[in-house]
C-alpha cells in the first residue's frame, strides 16, 4: 500500500503525518467512543471522526491533533448548555464539518464561541449550523483558512449581551464565503485582518453592522447582502479595501448607514446597490476612493461627503428617487461627480450625445440646512423648502461651487 505523507505545522515545526494511514472514528452513544472528547485523544494526524445523531454534551472540547476532519451525520448536535468554547481547535488543517452547535453562554469577560481556532493554519469550518451561541465561528491570530456554508443565528438581545456571527482578529488569507448570518452584535467582524476575500454571504437583522471591519488591509468584499442591521458595513481605519457586486437594504434607523467610510484610503466601491437605507453612503476622512456603477434608490441620504474627504471619484453611479442625493458640511470639496444619472436632473441633450447641457448640482441648499439644523428635517415636504431650492439652483451661492456635475447622464447605462 503507498502512502501519502503531508504536513502541519505546529508551533513553528514542520510536523509529518501519513494520510494513507487515517483511521475512521465513529462517534456514537453507547458504544465505546461515545463522546467526541474520547475519540480526540484516540486520533491521529489525518484522522477522519464521524459524529453520528444525538445530542451530546460535554466540556470544552479541545482539537489538538493537526490534519483531522471532524464530520457529523444530519442530526449530530453538540449542545453547550451555556459553557464556555464548545469546541477549541489549537492544531493546524482541522476541518470541522456539517455539525449543529447551540447554546454557547454569554461572558463579559471573555469571547467563547461555538468554534474556535486559536494561532492555526490551513482550518476550514463548512456547512455547520450554530443556534443561540455568544460568538459563533471565531479565529484569532490564524492563517490560510477558509469559512463557508455555514448558517449562525445569534440571540438578538443587547449589543452588550450579543457577540458576533463570524469573528477575525489578527489573522491573514481567510476566505469567507456563502454563509447566512443573522441575530448578533455584527454579523461579520473583522479586527487586524489582512488579505481576507468575503463574497456571497447574507448577513440580515443583526444589532449593530451587517459587516464591521477596522484596520483590516487590502481585503476584497464581492457579491454579499447586507439588509435590515442596525448599520450595513463600517469600514474604518484602512487601506485598500474593495467592495463590488454588494447590496445594502433597507439599514433603516437615526444612526443607520448602508455604508460607514471612516479615515479609508485608496479604495474601491464599484457596482453595488444601495436601496432603502437612511444613509446609503457616510464617507468622513477618507481619501482616493472610487465610487463607481453603483445605484442608489429611495434613500434617505444616497451619499453625505464629508469636507475631510478629499480627492474622490463619483462617475456613473445611478441616483433615483432619494430624499438627498447628496449632502456635505462645507462649501469647499476636492471631491469630484461626473457622468452620473440623476433622476432629479430637469436639463435637457441638444446635441444628442448622451450628456445634459447643463451641469447638474446634486447638493440641495435645504440639506446644507439639515446639516447644520437636523431638526429643519420636518420642513421638508413645504412650499418653502420647494422655493429656496428652486432658488438655489437658478443662482447659486450658498451649495458647494466644486460639487457640480458637468456631465450628467440622459439615460442610465452602466
Amino acid at each position: 500500500m503507498s502512502l501519502a505523507v503531508t504536513s502541519s505545522v505546529c508551533l513553528g515545526l514542520l510536523i509529518p503525518f501519513t494520510v494513507g494511514m487515517a483511521q475512521d472514528i465513529v462517534v456514537q452513544e453507547g458504544t465505546s467512543v461515545p463522546t467526541l472528547g474520547a475519540a480526540i485523544l484516540s486520533a491521529r494526524p489525518g484522522d477522519h471522526i464521524v459524529v453520528r445523531r444525538g445530542v451530546y454534551r460535554e466540556p470544552t472540547i479541545v482539537i489538538d491533533v493537526p490534519g483531522i476532519t471532524i464530520e457529523g451525520d444530519s442530526g449530530a448536535v453538540f449542545d453547550g448548555e451555556d459553557a464556555e468554547d464548545v469546541l477549541l481547535v489549537t492544531a493546524d488543517s482541522v476541518t470541522i464539518r456539517g455539525l449543529t452547535i447551540r447554546h454557547v453562554a454569554t461572558s463579559y469577560i471573555d469571547d467563547r464561541a461555538a468554534i474556535k481556532f486559536q494561532e492555526v493554519t490551513g482550518c476550514v469550518a463548512e456547512h455547520n449550523r450554530i443556534e443561540d451561541a455568544f460568538f459563533g465561528i471565531y479565529l484569532a491570530k490564524s492563517t490560510d483558512c477558509t469559512i463557508r456554508h455555514n448558517v449562525a443565528i445569534g440571540r438578538k438581545t443587547t449589543e452588550t449581551k450579543s457577540g458576533n456571527a463570524i469573528h477575525l482578529w489578527n489573522s491573514r488569507d481567510v476566505l469567507v464565503e456563502d454563509n447566512t448570518v443573522s441575530g448578533h452584535r455584527d454579523g461579520i467582524y473583522f479586527e487586524f485582518v489582512t488579505g481576507a476575500m468575503v463574497r456571497r454571504n447574507v448577513s440580515t437583522d443583526n444589532l449593530r453592522y451587517g459587516l464591521h471591519f477596522m484596520f483590516s488591509h487590502n481585503c476584497e468584499y464581492w457579491d454579499n447582502v447586507f439588509a435590515r442591521n442596525g448599520a450595513g458595513v463600517a469600514v474604518m481605519y484602512t487601506k485598500g479595501v474593495t467592495m463590488v457586486g454588494n447590496r445594502f437594504e433597507e439599514n433603516w434607523g437615526s444612526a443607520a448607514f448602508g455604508l460607514l467610510l471612516k479615515d479609508i484610503t485608496d479604495s474601491r466601491v464599484e457596482d453595488n446597490v444601495f436601496r432603502g437605507n437612511s444613509t446609503a453612503i457616510h464617507a468622513e476622512g477618507s481619501d482616493r476612493i472610487i465610487v463607481k456603477g453603483n445605484e442608489f434608490i429611495a434613500n434617505g441620504w444616497a451619499v453625505k461627503i464629508m469636507a475631510n474627504s478629499i480627492d474622490n471619484e463619483f462617475t456613473r453611479n445611478r441616483f433615483v428617487g432619494n430624499a438627498f442625493d447628496v449632502s456635505t458640511n462645507s462649501r469647499s470639496s476636492s471631491s469630484r461627480f461626473s457622468e452620473n444619472y440623476w433622476g432629479a436632473y430637469q436639463g435637457y441633450d441638444l446635441d444628442r450625445d448622451g450628456y445634459g447641457d447643463v451641469p447638474f448640482r446634486p447638493v440641495r441648499l435645504f440639506a446644507l440646512l439639515v446639516e447644520q439644523y437636523p431638526p429643519a428635517i420636518i420642513l421638508m415636504r413645504s412650499a418653502f423648502v420647494d422655493m429656496i431650492d428652486l432658488a438655489e439652483r437658478v443662482v447659486p451661492i450658498l451649495t458647494p461651487e466644486t460639487l457640480v456635475d458637468e456631465h450628467p447622464l440622459m439615460e442610465w447605462r452602466q
